[in-house]
């Protein structure tokens, strides 16, 4: 029997529909009705709530409320060895308390943590792919409760599968020449899809040889240092260096992804940068607010080589999560090739976290080396 089919098309193109509609309303501080089975709950993201509406909220709560958050804040709240998601009860809405277990650098946990559900999983990956803070009030409902309120209902199963989802759809909607200073012979081509509404480009410098291993770079995007030249990081020299480099040997690819803040968004990044500023290591600084070492996916960007026709790559990188997920997406990597950026007194700290931290591949000696005044 054939599938029923809306003016958005078949049940599992609707799901997206739904999803992208979810993390406006997310992002928009209201709202969202999740479903798994024939439970509900309303999600809001606990950073962006307010008091008018947690009242509300509460009239409908029964005292079941439960503030859902991520396992890396949970560790930085005393909660020692957390490794997962876990849930706080709310007997009532206090949005002081949702502050303090949510934000503040001191706080600690108040209440037994307890195990999450299906329901506060779903809650949180809502939050991640509204890039806002991990960190969810999560108040379980009965439909009669809120029959009439114009919600958009949404499964926990849309929310889960949203991202491979997305990278299923992944696809080209514009490409033209754009030359660059230093590599003339350049081509954008701009994909539709992979991570939410965003948009992702590759680069293709030269006339690279797909029949052969292609260097390629994947540079997740970074306001501050590409487009700024903050000294906070080195992502500016090796976005501009790999350039150069590809127009000087016979071509390659760059894809820029938007996966601003390793994955967590440029507010949380800012948020992130101020800790930073206070001597927090980067990735503690992450954890604080509820992030892991590295939320940013790779697969849709193997998609998109695959869709260039690309097979076989020699890898531009120093971070081993991305040669893991070029391989894991069914792609050769034949090779791997250094990238270094240049040190200075505000990014050494950073470059030896990334190092001794997550394990990029950095040698801060010839860092060190490069960055020498020459006779």
């Amino acid at each position: 029997m054939p599938q029923s089919r809306t003016l958005f098309g078949r049940p599992g193109e609707t799901d997206l529909v739904a999803v992208d509609r979810a993390l406006a309303e997310f992002r928009a501080a209201r709202p969202v009705l999740l479903r798994h089975g024939s439970e509900l709950a309303l999600a809001l993201s606990a950073e962006l709530a307010e008091a008018d509406l947690a009242v509300r909220l509460e009239s409908l709560s029964a005292g079941n409320t439960r503030l859902v958050l991520s396992s890396a804040r949970l560790r930085r709240l005393g909660a020692k060895g957390r490794a997962e998601t876990g849930i706080l009860a709310m007997p009532t809405i206090d949005l002081a308390r949702v502050e303090t277990l949510a934000l503040k650098l001191d706080a600690r946990v108040d209440a037994p943590v307890g195990p999450a559900g299906a329901l506060d999983n779903a809650a949180l990956e809502l939050a991640r792919l509204s890039l806002v803070l991990p960190a969810v009030i999560l108040v379980p409902v009965q439909a009669a409760q809120v029959a009439g309120e114009p919600l958009i209902e949404v499964s926990i199963d849309a929310v889960n599968g949203y991202r491979a989802a997305q990278v299923a759809r992944l696809a080209i909607v514009g490409r033209a020449p754009v030359p660059l200073e230093g590599a003339p012979d350049t081509e954008f081509v701009v994909f539709r899809g992979g991570e939410g509404l965003r948009d992702q480009v590759a680069i293709i410098v030269g006339k690279p040889d797909l029949s052969t291993a292609v260097p390629v770079r994947l540079h997740s995007a970074c306001l501050t240092g590409d487009l700024f030249g903050s000294l906070k990081c080195d992502c500016g020299d090796q976005l501009r260096e790999t350039v150069q480099w590809m127009a000087e040997n016979e071509g390659g690819i760059l894809l820029y992804l938007d996966q601003e803040g390793r994955g967590n968004g440029i507010s949380n990044k800012m948020r992130a940068y101020k800790l930073q500023s206070q001597g927090w290591d980067t990735y503690d600084a992450d954890e604080v607010l509820g992030f892991d070492l590295d939320q940013r996916h790779f697969d849709f960007a193997a998609a998109m080589l695959k869709q260039l026709g690309v097979s076989s790559v020699t890898a531009l990188t120093n971070n081993p999560l991305k040669v893991g997920a070029i391989k894991a997406a069914g792609l050769e990597v034949a090779a791997t090739q250094r990238v270094l950026g240049r040190p200075n007194v505000h990014n050494v700290r950073y470059l030896a976290s990334k190092r001794d931290r997550a394990g990029h591949f950095i040698d801060m000696d010839a860092l060190m080396a490069r960055a020498a005044p020459k006779d």
